[in-house]
């Protein structure tokens, strides 16, 4: 992962939505929020939005923190501005138990436990090609040697193409094409594990794009970014876009069982206004 394993990392994340005429109200959900977790501190976290007329925060279902808001003026633009700051040591970041067996995972405990981990959505639900590699590399190897397999077969197959998808491409659609963008690559990842019998998470954040050599205090030109956790005894995060462990370059906001779950924003509007919009992320090691 580039030498280090600790960072201090800075994110300024813009969305701008412009209306091609004035709407009335507008509704929000903003999950942009870095998590608490062992290997990741939080310093602060602001969010900004000039047009709110009301906030509310609250977690939801899958840990996640949401901020809630409403725009209650007419308005031809909204700017949702959010800036964290977060420590990352990603020598506490969870080992895999690499003797989890077939039979464990297969124990009506586990499956009870994490069904929501693996009953299939239309985006992550693989085609019979993927499940047949899936089938296949479970067949002659452990959990987690199929789980790190799965990451390559993918990251190897795929092209990374801005664009070529969107947030409601299913898997199976980004399969056929063997293009799509870091969802697209984590939704395959998710439906072929879970198709073996392996709890598989969505998982969305940021990544400070410069593996080695970022300049202290230098913005780097980020972008919303998202991996995949699967469970071993314990909960490990793999990044199939770059086919590398999870590390100190890794912000996480928010998991659930696909994008759905965790949107950077999401919202309704009054009115019948078209919108365009534009997100500019920048990530900043600042340690």
């Amino acid at each position: 992962m580039g030498g280090l394993v600790t960072s201090r990392l800075r994110v300024h994340h813009v969305s701008r939505y412009s209306y091609d005429q004035p709407v009335s109200v507008s509704f929000n959900e903003a999950r942009l929020t870095p998590l608490a977790t062992p290997w990741q501190t939080p310093l602060e976290s602001m969010l900004h939005i000039d047009e709110a007329t009301w906030q509310h925060h609250y977690v939801d279902y899958w840990g996640t923190y949401v901020r809630a808001f409403e725009a209650r003026r007419p308005h031809s633009e909204l700017v949702v501005d959010a800036t964290s700051v977060v420590e990352i040591d990603a020598t506490l970041l969870p080992e895999p138990r690499l003797a989890t067996s077939w039979n464990e995972l297969r124990d009506g405990d586990v499956t009870d436990r994490f069904a929501e981990f693996l009953v299939q959505s239309r985006t992550t639900e693989p085609d019979g090609e993927l499940a047949e590699l899936a089938q296949d590399s479970a067949a002659t190897r452990t959990p987690h040697e199929t789980a790190l397999e799965l990451c390559t077969r993918v990251h190897d197959a795929m092209t990374y193409l801005p664009g070529s998808t969107g947030v409601h491409t299913a898997a199976s659609e980004a399969w056929t094409a063997r293009s799509g963008v870091c969802q697209d690559y984590v939704h395959l990842v998710v439906g072929a594990l879970r198709q073996v019998g392996v709890p598989a998470r969505y998982v969305s954040g940021y990544l400070h794009p410069k593996n080695s050599g970022a300049t202290i205090g230098e913005p780097a030109v980020g972008e919303s970014h998202a991996w995949v956790e699967w469970w071993l005894g314990e909960w490990v995060a793999h990044d199939p876009t770059n086919d590398v462990p999870v590390g100190e370059r890794h912000v996480i906001v928010g998991r659930g069982r696909d994008y759905s779950d965790v949107p950077p924003i999401k919202g309704i509007v009054g009115g019948s206004a078209g919108a365009t919009l534009d997100v500019s992320v920048e990530v900043t090691r600042l340690a």
